[in-house]
């Protein structure tokens, strides 16, 4: 399964929507450099949330995009929650990603939570640690590799 990356977002604080940006710098063992979430050794280093998922919330009469459910990477044409803890994903042309972790709890005080009666990152996001760093860009390919 091949698919690609829409968009790279980033936010400086915790418990806030991510701003897209042009690209993102991942670290080895840490997650997207200067990102709020990324930290050294822990199992969520990099957040992903599938473009389909985020247009089931529109579907729902939410006004949401990239970034508004605090993922670093959205991606088109990948069924990420599908994938198992330990799946490894090849992010443009350096970057390798291994899944750690498939949904979280959803944190106290919501804003999308309290909107609509549900979010999507529960079920749906997706966690990855750095195995391998590097660039990645919007529009650059997302592959599955193991």
């Amino acid at each position: 399964m091949k698919g690609k990356i829409t968009a790279v977002c980033i936010s400086d604080t915790k418990g806030v929507r991510k701003t897209p940006c042009p690209s993102g710098v991942f670290l080895e063992n840490y997650g997207m450099a200067n990102d709020a979430h990324a930290e050294r050794g822990i199992n969520r280093q990099v957040s992903l949330l599938a473009v389909d998922s985020i247009e089931r919330m529109k579907s729902m009469g939410l006004n949401v995009g990239p970034g508004d459910f605090a993922e670093n990477l959205t991606v088109e044409g990948v069924e990420l929650y599908t994938l198992l803890p330990g799946t490894r994903l090849a992010v443009g042309h350096e970057v390798i990603l291994e899944i750690s972790q498939i949904g979280k709890a959803c944190h106290t005080g919501c804003a999308i939570f309290k909107e609509v009666g549900k979010c999507i990152m529960p079920k749906e996001g997706v966690f990855a640690k750095v195995v391998k760093g590097g660039e990645v860009r919007p529009n650059d390919p997302v592959e599955i590799i193991t």
